[in-house]
């Protein structure tokens, strides 16, 4: 074969963290101009060889090749040299810069005196925006692009930089599916004209539409990999996690009528709040859910998802509005997180680092935060470290939590099993009210499902439940009704028969349903 019918080959790569495998013996082989997906279930090892690739890490053994040449890649600048780039799924811009200085950021172009060539750089970005109908305007703040102009400014700076071989992690894990046809094109157009194009992704259906071929890792091992024609999303499933997957959940829909006999656990109304920065994010907005139901809310994040979560979990005082909790009216002024927890409310947050880990503490100790004044936790003299231990033994098994040790730090977990730590945590509050905003963000097909199956078991078991996600095949396979979120209001509710994503779509930006 010839040595240069392969773009990229990593063969034979090994990552130790300790006495943990990230990768052991992985192999990938990614053909040039190819868009190829990178699938497997949290903690496989994808991102791991991906940030190999991308010399964030160095391999403790195996080769790595470029174009057909042996090459070493020591660390990001390197890659750079070799015209690889990297999309992380956290994005990494400066939000107080312009598109255009975003782009040059460290590769400033010079005029004559040394000063910056400002207008090189806006015109370069503004040729690079043309070619690849990115739709971006060089000036914009980055503060006021949308999430899905940001993904596109992420790989215009990579263009910017002249790479030939994109990364991208987890790229849609935020867009709307309008915002998702319109990426693809975008991949489409760069393998075109000859990119070569890696998706680390959970969505299969992606994989299926997008890319020409597949590798599917799991446990570290590279266990397959194949040409997407001819695939199923049932068959990726069963190489990532090594059984059949169930992708639609059963579950007993709330009819209208069951729905108006039952009581009210969450009354919201006319509630206006402010964000950090001093805007209205919520504008009057008004939603009730009632025992036993999944209400599901939709809508392009930053359109008052956040604030309205903070309000609930006491944490942001709202300017006005009311708020009822089991007919309680709450009050503003006196709420506290502790208030909300002791009327049965759980909180799964949106951002698992930020809001609900620590990634310094123990797994153990991650599954009693905000619990730990619990008898079964601790005494008025003493924390009680066998109970912790126990308890914390006991969800990992539950939850199946890998690698299954208490004592592990939680910031060494993947994320899909840091997910299953907080989960497994608000859960098993036994919770009246449950506020849960992006469940399964990064998570693999094999831990959406265990976690819908549990968010179905806790609205059977009474619980009222407020799904927040901008996933909307989540909200539709979850929910018994669905509102959407544009500007701070609730523009429409639908019963979950009624929903389709093109008609929640349209409405999350703006439109109006037909």
């Amino acid at each position: 074969m010839d040595k240069t019918a392969y773009e990229i080959e990593l063969i034979g790569v090994t990552k130790k963290f300790g006495s943990l495998y990230a990768n052991k013996g992985a192999s990938l082989r990614v053909r040039k101009g190819e868009i190829h997906a990178l699938v497997g279930e949290n903690g496989a090892g994808k991102s791991t060889l991906m940030k190999v690739l991308y010399g964030m890490y160095r391999p403790d053994a195996g080769e790595i090749r470029i174009r057909g040449e042996a090459v070493s890649i020591p660390s990001p600048k390197a890659a750079i040299d070799l015209k690889i780039g990297m999309v992380h799924q956290h994005f990494m811009l400066v939000k107080t810069l312009t598109v255009a200085e975003n782009v040059i950021l460290g590769e400033e172009p010079v005029g004559n005196g040394g000063a910056l060539d400002y207008a090189k750089a806006a015109a370069e970005t503004r040729q690079l925006i043309d070619k690849f109908n990115l739709i971006l305007d060089p000036d914009a703040l980055v503060a006021d692009l949308s999430v899905g102009e940001e993904q596109r400014l992420e790989i215009l700076k990579l263009l910017y930089r002249k790479a030939d071989i994109l990364i991208l992690d987890e790229p849609t894990a935020v867009l709307t599916p309008q915002e998702i046809k319109y990426f693809f094109d975008i991949i489409r157009k760069l393998s075109s004209e000859g990119k070569t194009v890696i998706l680390i992704t959970h969505k299969l259906k992606e994989v299926l539409s997008i890319s020409s071929s597949v590798t599917i890792m799991r446990q570290g091992v590279t266990v397959a990999s194949l040409p997407t024609a001819g695939t199923s999303e049932s068959g990726l499933a069963q190489l990532m996690v090594g059984r059949p997957v169930v992708f639609q959940v059963e579950r007993a829909l709330r009819t209208a009528e069951e729905l108006e006999k039952s009581p009210a656990v969450l009354e919201v109304k006319d509630l206006t709040a402010m964000s950090g920065k001093g805007h209205t994010a919520l504008n009057g907005l008004s939603l009730e859910i009632k025992k036993g139901e999944i209400f599901g809310l939709a809508g392009v994040e930053g359109n008052g998802q956040s604030e309205l979560i903070e309000v609930l979990t006491g944490l942001r005082r709202p300017v006005s509005g009311s708020v009822k909790v089991l007919g309680e009216a709450i009050d503003p002024a006196g709420n506290s997180a502790r208030k909300m927890f002791s009327l049965g409310l759980a909180h799964v947050p949106e951002d698992r680092h930020k809001k609900g880990l620590v990634l310094d503490y123990s797994v153990a100790e991650n599954m009693v935060l905000g619990r730990h004044r619990e008898p079964a936790f601790s005494t008025p003299a003493r924390m009680n470290f066998e109970g912790i231990a126990a308890f914390a033994a006991r969800m990992i098994g539950d939850y199946g939590i890998y690698p299954p040790r208490p004592q592990l730090r939680a910031g060494a977990l993947s994320g899909g099993n840091q997910q299953k730590i907080v989960v497994a945590r608000e859960l098993s509050r036994l919770p009246r009210l449950l506020v849960v905003a992006q469940p399964t963000r990064g998570v693999d097909v094999g831990a959406i499902e265990f976690i819908h199956k549990k968010i179905i078991e806790t609205r059977d078991a009474g619980c009222a439940v407020l799904l927040i996600s901008a996933e909307l095949s989540e909200i539709l396979s979850l929910s018994d009704r669905i509102g959407v979120i544009y500007r701070g209001r609730i523009a429409d509710v639908f019963g979950a028969k009624e929903a389709t994503e093109e008609k929640l779509g349209l409405l999350m930006m703006g439109g109006k349903a037909e």
